[in-house]
């Protein structure tokens, strides 16, 4: 069974009792960081238990979900001048097709 866009969620759990929280999510970039980060800190991030085989649910530190502020657009353009002047560029991405 396949699901779709709006079914593929990311969903953070965490009381105040527990020094950690549990990250159940289907999104590839946060899969792929998870991983990452697991590796690098195995006794902080871990899986917490098998999933289906597009998700993934790992326990981390609550220390490492936050929620911030909203760029104003002002400070998104004098961040976008100043790399310009610097000479960065932004990646390049690869297009995939879409699938319907």
């Amino acid at each position: 069974m396949t699901l779709s866009l709006y079914e593929m969620e990311t969903i953070l759990l965490y009381n105040q009792a527990e020094s950690t929280a549990s990250v159940y999510t289907h999104d590839p970039k946060l899969i792929k960081k998870l991983r990452r980060l697991s590796e690098k800190y195995p006794d902080k991030i871990y899986p917490e238990r098998k999933e289906r085989p597009s998700a993934v649910s790992y326990i981390v530190p609550k220390s490492c979900v936050s929620v911030r502020e909203p760029v104003s657009d002002e400070r998104r353009r004098a961040a976008s001048q100043r790399a310009k002047q610097a000479g960065i560029t932004p990646p390049k991405r690869s297009v995939s097709p879409k699938s319907e």
